[in-house]
């Protein structure tokens, strides 16, 4: 399961954008096509408002995503939990939050099919 934890880890990286925008090819390729998020806020988005709001985003936040940890919940299906923040340049966190993903195995690879954060302390 450790190698599965380290791959979901990878996939879910990408979307963060670390150093460098994800692709709407490459977002099409990792969201499922019935995905959807209750994001941090509460609001429900559509796989299409990601995409758009990912691929075209001109400044990228410097998300720091910690405490991983994996539950298997079928052979195909698994439940990625994990902490994020964002670090301002001053070096002070914000938008600190509790996450989950539900990762599908398809024929094009795993693909996350549902995404919730929770507010959190920083």
């Amino acid at each position: 399961m450790d190698d599965l934890l380290a791959e979901l880890t990878a996939l879910e990286t990408e979307l963060h954008h670390p150093g460098a925008t994800c692709t709407r090819t490459r977002l099409e390729r990792l969201l499922h096509p019935d995905f959807h998020e209750v994001g941090r806020s509460g609001t429900r988005y559509t796989r299409q408002v990601v995409i758009d709001f990912l691929a075209d985003r001109t400044s990228l936040p410097q998300v720091v995503a910690y405490d991983h940890r994996l539950e298997r919940l079928a052979d195909d299906v698994a439940l990625l939990h994990f902490a994020s923040l964002e670090t301002q340049p001053d070096g002070t966190h914000r938008q600190a939050a509790r996450r989950v993903s539900v990762w599908r195995r398809t024929a094009l690879g795993w693909q996350l099919d549902y995404h919730q954060g929770t507010p959190a302390q920083a």
